[in-house]
């Protein structure tokens, strides 16, 4: 493993600020981030993280390739928060069951960046349709999630009728954002995206920051509830990454034979998100408890993922 990618990535600017926040909890400080201007970070990374996939989308020339691949990683997104739940609903409410499942189901754009790296190392291509693949994987754990949550939280009054469910997951502002986002990065042609790439590029380094920021805050008031449920978490975001990425390490094989991409959907398939997902739940499920979730992702399978699971995955698809 390369000591200075993980000294590079466990000193990031975004995972430092997140940092700062517990801190601040610590010290019993008064900092904080308005209630509005929260919603509205957590509304623009949706935005930005859509447009941006849309517009890798838009310069690729479709094949029967690009469609499997595609497929192929909707699949995962949907498949691993729907096995992920019923293990974590053996320990947890249904609501962190649900946020942690779409959490887990879902991808870290940050560790995406660091495997593509990984790859540069191994004088290896990433093709450009998977960045499209890791921004159509968002929403789909993000809508499993929210049917789960809505089909086993039955009998509370929080309840909402089985007969709208699927248009409730469909229609939620969030899943709704990121998605036509991505399909208005689609549409747009490269003069047109230009014109809003201060805004949905350029910027998006310092929002995270700023929301990962809110999020050590949140995360700081309830990390003691993250300790309060002893083992399993921690378990659960150290085996079940690596689980996941070996396995899909070995099922790519089915759908491509080319190693780059098979390593790529290794990594997507074992990352976990820490961006749309706790942007989305923070709107949408605010019983769920960032605490929870985002130490379990950010604090745990983040470094797992960058230490052993990029070398651990790479000789998977190597070697099968």
């Amino acid at each position: 493993m390369n000591f200075n990618l993980l000294v590079e990535n466990l000193t990031n600017p975004a995972l430092l600020f997140f940092v700062l926040g517990i801190g601040a909890t610590y010290l019993k400080s008064d900092l904080e981030i308005p209630a509005n201007s929260s919603k509205f970070i957590s509304l623009y990374l949706l935005i930005s993280i859509g447009f941006k996939g849309g517009q890798e989308l838009s310069h690729e020339t479709f094949s029967m390739n690009i469609l499997w691949s595609m497929g192929f990683g909707i699949l995962i997104a949907v498949l691993i928060p729907l096995y992920t739940f019923f293990i974590l609903i053996r320990k947890l409410n249904v609501f962190d069951a649900g946020a942690i499942a779409a959490a887990y189901g879902s991808v870290s754009a940050v560790t995406f960046v660091t495997a593509s790296g990984y790859l540069e190392t191994k004088q290896m291509i990433l093709h450009g349709y998977m960045v499209a693949i890791m921004a159509l994987m968002e929403s789909p754990a993000i809508i499993v999630g929210l049917i789960l949550i809505t089909l086993f939280n039955q009998g509370s009054k929080n309840e909402i009728d089985k007969r709208f469910f699927l248009k409730h997951a469909l229609t939620n502002g969030s899943v709704l954002l990121i998605l036509g986002s991505l399909i208005i990065g689609l549409l747009a042609d490269a003069k047109q995206a230009e014109g809003i790439k201060p805004f949905t590029n350029d910027l998006f380094k310092g929002f995270l920051a700023i929301f990962l920021l809110d999020m050590g805050i949140a995360s700081g008031k309830k990390l003691k509830s993250f300790f309060q449920f002893g083992w399993f978490p921690v378990a659960f975001a150290i085996l079940i990454p690596l689980i996941n990425g070996c396995i899909f390490a070995l099922l790519s094989s089915f759908v491509t034979d080319v190693i780059s991409d098979r390593f790529i959907f290794a990594v997507l398939a074992a990352s976990a998100s820490y961006i749309a997902v706790p942007a989305a739940m923070k709107v949408t499920v605010p019983n769920s408890n960032p605490g929870l979730y985002l130490p379990m992702a950010l604090a745990i399978t983040f470094p797992i993922n960058i230490t052993i699971g990029l070398p651990l995955y790479f000789f998977f698809v190597q070697m099968f």
